[in-house]
């Protein structure tokens, strides 16, 4: 068996490989005991130690706690956590992590418990499994700011925990994206969004491009299949042709390089679905008119060889100027170490070579993971290794965030940038010669913040390559930056929040406002929680208990109340959700116990009361309860229609305002300001539809010639009179186009936005909500 495989390998040294990129995939409707002995021969393939016992205990235990279940597919459910397994092995992770893969859903969907499986496995992959199974409670919501919010904090809190937590987790992901197709439709998008969103950009900053490449080509071809099919047969059409053209190039080189004595691997890799798709749209390009779908890669011994090679490289062929990139004296934030260089090639079309070490070459597909393997001999010793927590700096970064910030939009906007897909990077100096790796576009104060907080903020300039810049100067590849700095700087200024760029900058000035006026905003929250106990008439010495107060600290996520005050003062938290969260408490610890007469005479009360309330019909279609005779007009924050839930706010000289109830400024009324809503509904006649209303949507698409004129067109078929129409696009190519137009109700938007979400390149659509 052993020699079979050593042949196989030197097979594959000999013959040019064309790399998806991709973990390897398990045959389907293989039986467990199949994917099991799969699993051990992956698992020796790498692994030192020959003691395999721990995998084994793990695979029985969770096939005995998953004997009843079935998958939606039909097939045995261990077949779910097996192939976990098979991917964190292809990983090459340690044992623990695979014994993890195998029980992660034991506590979640089976009888067995944290603790049980502490007894059996021990402390480390207890915490793995608990881990996994806390996050698989979490439920993404993409309209659900706060609780995505959550969710995000708690994931990372996990992964700082242990690293391993969310490896496990992304193999649990891409084993259900493989999957997807036992889903139904609107589950398959959802899970592909999320996927897009959170999943492939996290295994991206983490370095783990096998698994991200896998993600991202999944999740494209559930959320635009048209799209990934059609570059499917676009690209089978002139495989032979292209992979003959890489095959001749990889000989070329290969010739080359064996004669300048240099010993290395060359093969050819593939460009990923999703990798083509977004520079088709980025770049307005046909499939025909990108040349590099396939790469070459030159993996060399040492770091010296790799500059060797590229020297070689560029004799051999013409270098396109400004395609050069070196990734090694600058590594990406992910780890990522490579030369990169785009080439003419001997017929005149452009191709790409990446050079880099094996070393480089396992940290490239596998991130973290590469530094988080088995870390024991053959003989089961634990080896000890120190490095890999230097390797974590971004996940500390976002921890730093996470104990700094109280605001929910706040930390998701933050996060949600520096996850970015799209975003590049620009390197520059500090005076000693130190490299700085920030966001392209970046100014000299993205720089400050970037070296310490102390001195972005006290500085007064810059100086870059020499010479004095403005602050909002735009840094380049190459440039050299000094942070000038005085004592008698007074601080940073609120302007300098729509300049910097970078996440951290933006999170370190924030923080220096919030602490400034830390105490001016204790003062503060203290009194809005005393008038807002004074409105609802609560007695706040029975609420501020310090179990109560403890409680609230821990929700939010702050050290001390005088945190919680600060957060209240400043606007981060309001008054309303600390009191009535408070005041939830102590009714659950005092219940009040009424008497069958007094709840009688509370329901007779409440009827009367309703019977009383006149019932004011408008020109507008609205009854208003409780009040007549009062001019009714509709909230152009949030343009109701007929068929939408609605509420009434009584403005101050203006009559009454309707808003829909999702409005974003109903939802963020002040408590203070909640007792001037009023109920309002729709006139029953008009529902049918005969009357005008104003409506507002956005519509988020990937930007492309003729996008515009395909919108019109269609709300010209649906007979929509447009009042007005605006669009910008990002420098990621996503245009958004806010619109807004007649409507006769709800039903006919629907029907409006079904159409226009047919149209090719629209990501999504939403009614403006304030």
């Amino acid at each position: 068996m052993v020699e079979e495989l050593t042949k196989a390998e030197e097979q594959k040294k000999t013959e040019l490989v064309l790399d998806d990129g991709h973990i390897e995939a398990m045959a389907e409707y293989k039986t467990p005991e199949e994917l099991y002995q799969d699993l051990i021969t992956r698992v020796r393939r790498y692994h030192p130690s020959d003691d395999i016992s721990l995998i084994e205990r793990a695979y029985k235990v969770a096939n005995d706690a998953h004997k009843d279940q079935a998958r939606k597919s039909g097939e045995p459910y261990i077949i779910h956590p097996l192939c976990v397994a098979i991917i964190l092995a292809d990983l090459e992770m340690d044992k623990e992590t695979i014994a993890a893969g195998l029980l992660h859903d034991v506590v979640e969907d089976t009888i067995m418990t944290t603790d049980q499986i502490r007894a059996e496995f021990g402390d480390d992959v207890a915490l793995l499994v608990d881990g996994v199974t806390k996050l698989g409670q979490l439920q993404y919501q993409g309209d659900k700011l706060d609780l995505q919010a959550e969710n995000m904090r708690k994931m990372f809190l996990a992964m700082a925990k242990d690293i391993r937590v969310i490896i496990i987790k992304l193999a649990d992901r891409l084993h259900n994206m493989r999957t997807l197709k036992h889903m139904t439709p609107e589950k398959q998008q959802e899970k592909a969004r999320e996927t897009m969103d959170i999943y492939a950009p996290i295994a991206q900053r983490l370095g783990i491009m096998k698994v991200k490449v896998e993600l991202d080509d999944l999740s494209l071809k559930y959320l635009q299949p048209d799209v990934y099919y059609d570059l499917v047969d676009k690209i089978a059409v002139r495989k032979v042709e292209r992979e003959k053209y890489v095959q001749d190039i990889v000989d070329e080189v290969s010739a080359h390089i064996a004669r300048a004595g240099i010993k290395a691997k060359i093969d050819g890799r593939v460009k990923h679905f999703f990798s083509i798709y977004k520079k088709m749209k980025n770049q307005n390009k046909t499939i025909d008119q990108i040349y590099d779908l396939f790469a070459v890669r030159i993996i060399v011994d040492t770091v010296k060889d790799c500059y060797a090679a590229l020297g070689v490289i560029h004799e051999m062929y013409k270098p396109i100027p400004g395609r050069f990139k070196d990734y090694i004296a600058m590594p990406k934030a992910n780890m990522y170490q490579s030369l990169h260089t785009t080439l003419i090639g001997s017929s005149g079309q452009p191709f790409e070579i990446q050079i880099r070490t094996y070393e480089m070459h396992k940290t490239a597909e596998y991130g973290i993971a590469a530094h988080w393997k088995y870390k024991e001999a053959s003989d089961g010793k634990k080896i000890n290794t120190g490095a890999e927590e230097e390797k974590l700096s971004w996940l500390r970064q976002i921890l730093e965030w996470q104990r700094d910030m109280s605001d929910n939009r706040e930390f998701m906007n933050l996060l949600k940038s520096d996850l970015d897909l799209f975003s590049d990077s620009v390197y520059c100096f500090t005076p000693t010669g130190d490299v700085k790796n920030l966001p392209a576009g970046s100014t000299p104060i993205d720089f400050a913040y970037s070296i310490h907080s102390a001195v972005g903020n006290k500085m007064i300039g810059a100086r870059v390559n020499g010479k004095l810049v403005t602050i909002d100067y735009v840094i380049n590849n190459g440039d050299r930056v000094e942070i000038l700095t005085s004592q008698n700087s007074k601080g940073p200024s609120r302007d300098w929040l729509n300049v910097v760029k970078s996440t951290q900058a933006k999170n370190k000035i924030n923080q220096w406002f919030k602490n400034e006026l830390k105490d001016d905003n204790i003062i503060k929250g203290r009194e809005l929680l005393l008038s807002y106990c004074k409105a609802k008439a609560i007695n706040q010495v029975d609420i501020m208990r310090p179990e109560y107060m403890e409680s609230i600290m821990k929700k939010f996520g702050f050290r001390d109340w005088e945190s919680v005050l600060a957060a209240l003062g400043h606007g981060g938290l309001k008054e309303g959700q600390i009191i009535n969260k408070m005041k939830e408490m102590y009714d659950r610890d005092h219940p009040k116990e009424l008497s069958d007469e007094e709840v009688i005479k509370a329901v007779e009360e409440s009827a009367a009361a309703k019977q009383m309330l006149p019932r004011s019909k408008t020109e507008n279609g609205i009854v208003v309860k409780g009040i007549h005779d009062v001019a009714v007009r509709f909230s152009k924050c949030c343009s109701p229609v007929p068929g939408d839930e609605i509420i009434g706010f009584v403005t101050r000289g203006r009559g009454i305002s309707i808003h829909r109830t999702d409005c974003v400024n109903i939802i963020n009324l002040p408590e203070i300001e909640r007792s001037r809503l009023i109920d309002a509904e729709w006139q029953e006649e008009s529902i049918d539809g005969k009357g005008r209303y104003f409506a507002e949507i956005t519509i988020y698409a990937n930007n492309r010639n003729g996008l515009l004129a395909d919108v019109s067109r269609a709300l010209t078929e649906k007979n929509i009179d447009i009042q007005s129409m605006n669009t910008r696009t990002s420098k990621q190519g996503v245009a958004t186009m806010n619109v807004a137009f007649e409507i006769s109700s709800k039903e006919e938007l629907n029907r409006v936005i079904d159409k226009l979400h047919n149209i090719e390149s629209v990501l999504s659509i939403e009614r403006t909500t304030g």
